[in-house]
């Protein structure tokens, strides 16, 4: 299984957009996938989902996690990195067999210039840790409000060129 995480739990946000965008497009490209939006993590993550203790919601978020072998995560830029609310889900996934050995693509998206290059960087570095491997091919979408049409579709040429790329190596990976 193939899943696309929407990196933040914002309502309504680009990310999301832009997860959705990715889901349209590897469907075009005969990639069925599966998108998990971070907005419908159990409320009790904190209180009662880490550390071992588990509410039925997220167990079934767990066993969605174990069942995949390939995440697409698009992770927006906060303060400089990723949201916390992403790792805090990480964290509440089982270790280390949630994520070892599997495969993943990294894609950014900020509304500034780098189209949170640091975030994406930093996530690399917790993803070596849990042995997740990294496509090379890491997209950072920068001024993403200018990127998004009126139907949440990606439309800029250069965009499309180089998310194409990535989803055909994704594919392949």
């Amino acid at each position: 299984m193939v899943t696309i995480i929407s990196g933040t739990n914002r309502p309504s946000s680009n990310t999301l957009k832009v997860a959705k965008y990715y889901q349209r497009t590897l469907k075009l490209k005969g990639l069925e996938t599966h998108l998990f939006n971070l907005e419908d993590l159990p409320p009790t993550l904190i209180s009662s989902d880490l550390y071992g203790k588990r509410s039925p919601e997220f167990e079934a978020i767990q066993e969605m996690i174990m069942k995949t072998t390939k995440f697409l995560f698009i992770i927006p830029e906060y303060n400089g990195s990723f949201p916390g609310v992403l790792k805090t889900f990480i964290d509440a996934c089982n270790f280390p067999d949630s994520f070892y050995d599997k495969k993943a693509a990294l894609v950014g998206v900020s509304s500034g210039k780098y189209g949170n290059i640091r975030g994406i960087d930093h996530f690399g570095g917790v993803c070596s840790y849990l042995h997740l491997n990294v496509l090379p091919l890491r997209l950072h979408i920068a001024t993403i409000r200018m990127e998004l049409d009126e139907q949440g579709n990606l439309f800029k040429e250069d965009t499309l060129k180089f998310t194409d790329q990535q989803m055909d190596k994704f594919i392949a990976f």
